[in-house]
């Protein structure tokens, strides 16, 4: 069986800021497997990397991705609100921008790394996202591993019609019964499990491992149990610390 893989949640989220063009070369710098991002889509039907709905949070700007163009998005900071963080440079951070998607995936072209794309659409229907999705990466993947995940279960179903080969992963929160039963009528390449999910009653899960990717392992021990478990991923704020902890448990090996 193949070793853990670690994925930057967000790029490098718990040092530097999250779903950024500098967030993702960073957790690149740092060897990870794969990144994960989200994805929201303005009012001009352009695909940005953002968390939230709103651009409250992250940036100086407010307002829905929705009610904006991507112009106007633009024009925030991604990376000022992230002041308190120990490397915080004024001068590289605050240029930061929020990226489209079509720049994150041209900044990743160097890079033999897997690709989760989470759809955001719990809020709002984003029109045609799905259509949009799969024909950037089919012009700007390099041909990587893509996956797609969402909590929002006909999002990910909407990509498996449009392209049967497309790779889907169901976000989880909670417990489902016979979670392989599942995988195998939804062909789904993958089930995303909370950490806590997991952790707390790993029985249910046992026999699959392979197939989960487990989100969001940032405590030392919680990120040495998975490795334990040998799961197929851990999303994580800090994928030097769970490099370093794979590569530890190498070293012993």
């Amino acid at each position: 069986m193949s070793e853990t893989k670690v994925y930057g949640h967000r790029g490098s989220m718990a040092t530097f800021p999250e779903n950024t063009l500098l967030g993702f070369h960073e957790a690149v710098k740092q060897g990870v497997d794969g990144v994960e991002l989200d994805v929201q889509m303005t009012k001009d039907g352009e695909i940005v990397v953002i968390h939230d709905e709103t651009l409250d949070r992250t940036t100086n700007g407010t307002g829905y991705i929705k009610d904006c163009t991507l112009a106007e998005i633009k024009k925030y900071s991604a990376g000022i609100k992230y002041s308190n963080f120990q490397l915080f440079d004024e001068k590289s951070w605050i240029s930061e921008q929020v990226p489209t998607l079509q720049e994150v995936l041209e900044l990743l072209i160097p890079y033999d790394i897997e690709l989760n794309i989470e759809l955001k659409k719990n809020m709002f229907h984003y029109e045609g996202m799905e259509e949009k999705l799969l024909s950037l990466v089919e012009q700007y993947g390099n041909g990587r591993k893509v996956i797609y995940s969402s909590f929002h279960l006909p999002s990910i179903l909407r990509i498996k019609e449009l392209d049967q080969n497309a790779g889907i992963a169901w976000l989880l929160d909670h417990h489902i019964s016979l979670p392989e039963d599942y995988i195998r009528t939804l062909h789904l390449e993958a089930l995303h499990v909370s950490k806590d999910v997991l952790l707390t009653n790993s029985y249910p899960w046992r026999d699959m491992y392979s197939s989960i990717r487990v989100w969001t392992a940032n405590d030392r021990d919680q990120i040495k149990q998975l490795l334990d478990l040998k799961v197929n991923a851990i999303i994580t704020d800090f994928p030097e610390k769970a490099l370093f902890f794979r590569s530890e448990r190498k070293a012993f090996v």
